[in-house]
């Protein structure tokens, strides 16, 4: 699954205040907003997959999603546009109402996708793979955060890389679709990698890059990193069941 952001840092505008240039009591009231809509993401995240996986005809619904070679390609198209919506809406600088509704469309879809690696896990991964995935992600982000917090370093420069490296994982997801062959667990542990240097990107932004006000684009890139992260740490650890 591949399905970080890429624009120019469009919070990054000469005609406004960035979270830098902010006064202490603003810098932090942006700071504790973007963690705040954060957790109220994951925490939808969680209500949502809870209420997808408890559906009557779940089994139906993860067949159609990947019984079939192109189907899980059409998913993901359709979800990568979708991201692409969402984002685009959460940087608004408008209309605080489209923020939200840009944040609460990437939540769905994130759900969405989810639920045939989560409905796997739950049925043949064990009972303790979810919990101690979504642990490991916690510790993960926790420890890159306090990273960025603690050093106060720029991790803007990664931007390129990142980008490089999300094009290069793209390419091949679709190769492994179209083509049927596994990517492997040195797929899974550079994802990991990859979604690492995301949160450090996103965090480091946060602190330094992006306009007053904006909390709910902040809190999407950041959801969207650690989702991605979740996501291939699952992986690994069903991989090693």
């Amino acid at each position: 699954m591949q399905q970080q952001q890429y624009s120019d840092n469009p919070y990054e505008a000469s005609n406004f205040e960035s979270v830098a240039h902010a006064g202490s009591s603003e810098r932090a009231d942006f700071i504790l907003k973007t963690y705040l809509h954060l957790a109220a993401a994951v925490a939808a995240f969680v209500g949502i997959e809870f209420a997808l996986l408890s559906l009557p005809n779940i089994d139906e619904l993860v067949m159609s999603m990947i019984g079939g070679r192109w189907s899980w390609l059409i998913v993901l198209g359709a979800f990568m546009l979708v991201s692409h919506v969402a984002n685009r809406w959460a940087q608004s600088s408008t209309s605080l109402g489209m923020q939200y509704a840009g944040l609460s469309l990437y939540v769905v879809a994130e759900a969405i996708i989810f639920v045939p690696l989560l409905y796997i896990a739950s049925a043949y991964g064990g009972d303790d793979v979810i919990p101690t995935a979504a642990l490991i992600t916690g510790i993960m982000f926790g420890g890159l955060t306090a990273v960025v917090f603690l050093t106060r370093k720029d991790f803007s420069f990664l931007r390129g890389a990142l980008m490089l490296g999300g094009f290069a994982a793209m390419g091949l997801i679709v190769c492994g679709i179209c083509f049927g062959f596994e990517l492997g667990n040195i797929f899974t542990v550079f994802m990991i990698v990859l979604a690492s240097g995301y949160i450090l990107y996103s965090t480091s932004n946060i602190m330094l890059h992006y306009r007053v006000g904006q909390h709910v684009a902040a809190s999407l890139a950041l959801f969207a990193s650690v989702a991605l992260l979740f996501w291939y740490i699952l992986q690994l650890l069903m991989s090693r069941e």
